[in-house]
């Protein structure tokens, strides 16, 4: 996951994209370029009522002109997507983070099995996108109620590698199994969506076939904290110590030490808080790191990670 910059955007275009579903468009104010991206990348508005939402992009990365994500009213919303779809106006000036990416393609895969449920379409469309302009070898599940509310459907439909399932044409459940079926070794699977159809999707995957996948929200996991110690916090580049209580989480304690983090799930799910690692012996708890990644102890997700050591210096 590469660092990111925070750039000032403006909103050129609303679009109604599936019942529910409105795509936003940003440009530079400008008509500068913007950084290109790769599929699977997500960007963080920076709302003006003082939110911080995630969404994925799902323009063409080759487009540097213009930036799009598709945004679904969630029915529970903190406020996020009922921002942008009713208040959000065309001409709006919003900051921007990223983009990042925490949910590449693999380059060295031989084929590619994409699974979208939902609005999860938004990373995998972009992908679908990319591997049809390269030629690459894929398949593609696409999964959700009903037409109305599957966002880019016709598209995905147009090409003979897909299937759309909606529920209220086939009823029933989506053959998951028959994704895996005949696949050349060397497979990745890539899926986004909720839970239960995450959930599922690893209950049939073959073991030989890995699977990289992107949540809406952290799944229900039991961690033992009764275990959790206070620790200090030291940043590498002013030397200021901040002591982390048990009950507190690192972001937490940085904020409350005026240090600014951006962050947004605070569920260790998308990435935006992730910080450099000097020292320390990292308790990882995110869902966004690789094993390889946990492994090298360089970075970490201060929402929800810890620190074993007494002491956790960040390159901050």
């Amino acid at each position: 996951m590469s660092a990111d910059t925070t750039r000032v955007l403006r909103v050129h275009q609303k679009t109604w994209e599936a019942d529910g579903v409105t795509s936003i468009t940003l440009v530079d104010p400008s008509g500068a370029e913007l950084p290109r991206w790769e599929p699977g990348s997500h960007v963080a508005l920076r709302l003006p009522d003082g939110l911080v939402r995630e969404y994925s992009l799902c323009s063409a990365p080759e487009d540097s002109s213009r930036w799009t994500v598709a945004v679904l009213r969630a029915e529970k919303s903190r406020g996020g997507s009922t921002y942008v779809h009713d208040r959000l106006s065309v001409g709006a000036e919003i900051e921007v983070d990223g983009p990042r990416n925490a949910f590449a393609i693999d380059p060295d895969a031989a084929h590619h099995i994409l699974i979208a449920g939902g609005v999860g379409i938004t990373p995998i469309v972009a992908m679908m996108r990319r591997l049809e302009s390269e030629g690459g070898s894929w398949r593609m599940l696409y999964a959700g109620r009903s037409r109305r509310s599957m966002a880019f459907v016709d598209e995905v439909a147009a090409h003979s590698a897909s299937v759309v399932h909606a529920d209220d044409e086939r009823g029933g459940l989506p053959d998951l199994r028959a994704l895996f079926e005949d696949v050349p070794p060397g497979s990745v699977a890539y899926c986004c969506g909720p839970a239960a159809l995450l959930d599922a999707v690893a209950g049939v995957v073959p073991p030989e076939i890995p699977l990289r996948s992107e949540r809406f929200a952290a799944p229900v996991v039991e961690v033992d904290t009764g275990g959790d110690t206070a620790f200090d916090v030291v940043l590498e580049r002013t030397g200021q110590r901040i002591p982390v209580p048990a009950e507190r989480s690192v972001l937490d304690a940085l904020a409350d030490a005026g240090v600014d983090v951006p962050s947004s799930c605070t569920e260790g799910i998308c990435g935006t808080c992730e910080v450099g690692v000097v020292k320390g012996d990292l308790d990882h708890r995110d869902f966004v790191l690789t094993d390889t990644e946990h492994a090298s102890g360089q970075t970490m997700l201060p929402c929800v990670s810890r620190c074993r050591s007494a002491e956790l210096v960040l390159d901050l």
